[in-house]
């Protein structure tokens, strides 16, 4: 991404989180200390989606700031990344309520957010956090299934893996939420940048394609 795309990215993620601040488009504002829009690098290859910000985030203002945060932290360095390297973000910008499931209503209430975050960033690799985060991207896939796995996505490879916190709650996913952060991402990474530099992925700053079926890559 060139200087002025990435100072124009920088300045469309402030606006964003600048408006998440004050939004009222749902409910979840109500009971949360601040909006927790995302953070990181405006011109990141590596886009990471959860599912929520945590009591933490909510108040220090960023996310992955606690226990969740720190265990990302030890991912990212098994994957030769560092967060100031990455963009984080989550589906809703607002902490949820004690025992509430996160509802439809509230990830379409906050998708324009995350639309905007992706058309600004123009990430080559979408890790998704959990099924949440999935979902937007592939409804009905299951993360028991695919994780670890990648996917040629509308032009950029999409990863899905289990949220740190999912690892965190259960120590049976530990080994393999290591095993897909140190294995999987950078190898999602190196071919992102190498099907780009071959002209078969398309390149950051241009349009979008279409769509279609997400392909199945043979990388792992």
């Amino acid at each position: 991404m060139a200087a002025g795309e990435a100072r124009d990215a920088h300045e469309a993620l402030v606006a964003i989180a600048a408006e998440v601040q004050i939004c009222t488009r749902c409910d979840l504002h109500v009971g949360a200390r601040q909006g927790v829009a995302g953070a990181g690098k405006a011109d990141a290859e590596v886009m990471l989606i959860g599912e929520a910000p945590s009591y933490f985030d909510d108040r220090r203002g960023y996310p992955f700031s606690g226990p969740s945060g720190a265990f990302l932290d030890e991912l990212l360095a098994l994957a030769g990344l560092t967060r100031d390297e990455v963009y984080l973000t989550n589906m809703v910008k607002h902490r949820l309520p004690e025992g509430h499931e996160l509802q439809p209503g509230e990830i379409a209430a906050c998708a324009p957010y995350l639309t905007r975050q992706i058309a600004a960033l123009d990430p080559r690799v979408i890790v998704t956090l959990g099924r949440y985060s999935l979902a937007r991207f592939l409804p009905g896939a299951k993360i028991t299934r695919i994780h670890g796995q990648a996917q040629l996505r509308e032009g950029r490879i999409l990863v899905a893996m289990y949220n740190p916190a999912a690892a965190l709650r259960n120590e049976a996913l530990r080994q393999t939420v290591v095993d897909d952060f140190s294995r999987a991402l950078p190898v999602a990474l190196a071919e992102a940048r190498r099907l780009e530099g071959e002209g078969k992925l398309r390149r950051r700053g241009a349009s979008p394609s279409s769509g279609g079926a997400p392909q199945q890559l043979s990388l792992f």
